[in-house]
This record gives structure tokens, sequence and C-alpha cells, in this order.
């Protein structure tokens, strides 16, 4: 299965795995600017009223990937092409990927709230381990194909 993954990656040489990685570690730097934009909107909410920590939430993950899209699309993932059509296309897929994955980490920050009284604050930092894996499979497998 793992070496389905890396084929389907595009790796098959330990030329392309280094490209891969650097790829990956580019999309980590990506990564970190998303998540203090989209922490930096829920600290922000959980400051003002921690009652507010789901809309903090929600609204930090809407601008989060904009954030995201912008960077990746132009350091990440690159020669794609430049017109609106295509542009507009990979904004759609952005918001639906991320989304997802978005979608499945506030489940998460509600559950772990909820049921297992885990710390507002920790919550989505441990999320993100789940989500960035993830995120960058699909957007290397269909967002930015």
């Amino acid at each position: 299965m793992l070496k389905a993954l890396w084929a389907r990656l595009g790796v098959h040489t330990s030329a392309e795995a280094r490209t891969l990685l650097w790829q990956f570690c580019k999309f980590g730097m990506v990564g970190l600017s998303n998540t203090a934009v989209s922490m930096g909107v829920y600290y922000l909410f959980l400051w003002l009223d921690p009652n507010l920590y789901m809309v903090g939430s929600v609204l930090g993950t809407i601008l989060s990937i904009a954030n995201a899209f912008f960077w990746n699309d132009r350091f990440v993932f690159t020669g794609n092409e430049r017109d609106l059509k295509s542009t507009l296309k990979r904004l759609g897929k952005t918001y639906i990927s991320y989304g997802g994955t978005s979608i499945l980490s506030n489940v998460l920050l509600w559950v772990e709230v909820t049921f297992f009284h885990v710390g507002k604050s920790i919550a989505p930092v441990v999320n993100l381990l789940v989500t960035i894996p993830i995120n960058f499979v699909i957007n290397k497998l269909w967002t930015f194909r």
C-alpha cells in the first residue's frame, strides 16, 4: 500500500523522493503560516470570550485556507495554469480539501473538549498531526495536480 502511494505521488527514484521531501518541507512552511493565521484568530476569540471557541475556529479556518491557497499555488505546487478559470478551479478545490480536513479537525476539537476534557488551547495543536499529512496528499494528488 505504501509503495502504491509513493508511485502515485510520483516517487520512483531517490532523486524523486528528495524532490517530494523538499516539496513537503515547503508545504510545512506554508502550513506554519496557515497555523499562525488560524490559531491567531482562534486564540483571539478564545481571549474575547471562551464560549466563542468554535466561532474562532471556523473563522480562522476560512482565513487560513485563503492563505494556504495563495502560498501553495505560488510556492509549493508551481507550474499551474495562471488563467482565471484554472485559478478559480484550484481555489475551489483548495476550499474543498482543506474544508474537509477542517471539518474533521473541528469535530475532533469538539469531541476532545467535550468528552475527553482536553484543553481548548491544546486540542487544535494535536489535531494538526492528523490534518497536515492528509492535506499534503490531497493537495499533491488532486488540488494542484
